[in-house]
């Protein structure tokens, strides 16, 4: 269990770093994409909890909190629930604003504390399973949730930058 417990300790720290990042913006801000190419910080974070939503969802073969918990309906967003958000246009990205900073702070915190209490949980002898052959080579249990952490951290980090272009510091 050393391995998840890293795992863990690694999505801390995305959301230490996502949540220091949004706490130094205002909601404008936060919703600003600085250019056509650059995510909001606020797109960022809801990116990064559905990314790890939809993952541990799909491991754990249930409904994603996304729709079995309301979030969507919380959101309200004009994008389908199904959207493929790796895959937003600067149009769709422009899409995910908030004016209530807390909504997204939660939906981040519910995704990673629901990623949090699987990787606990797991059997490590399940890692080596796979999970997807639609890809070359398959991918198994570990690379799915390597892909999700890595996203997060990566995209905690682009926070931080996105920040920093949008109020300087």
């Amino acid at each position: 269990m050393e391995n998840m417990q890293i795992a863990i300790e690694m999505l801390d720290r995305a959301q230490e770093r996502f949540e220091d990042t949004f706490e130094q913006m205002t909601t404008e801000e936060a919703n600003k994409m600085p250019a056509p190419l650059i995510k909001s910080v606020t797109w960022l974070m809801w990116h990064t909890a559905r990314e790890l939503d939809l993952q541990i969802s799909g491991l754990k073969e249930t409904e994603p909190l996304w729709t079995s918990k309301g979030w969507s309906e919380k959101f309200h967003l004009d994008l389908p629930d199904d959207t493929e958000d790796w895959r937003h246009t600067p149009e769709e990205a422009a899409k995910v604003v908030v004016s209530d900073r807390q909504l997204v702070r939660d939906y981040l915190a519910v995704s990673i504390e629901f990623t949090k209490q699987y990787l606990e949980k797991i059997d490590e002898a399940s890692l080596s399973d796979v999970i997807d052959t639609s890809w070359n080579p398959p991918v198994t249990r570990q690379v799915r949730i390597v892909s999700a952490i890595d996203d997060a951290v990566m995209h905690s980090g682009q926070a931080v930058y996105t920040r920093r272009m949008v109020i300087g510091k």
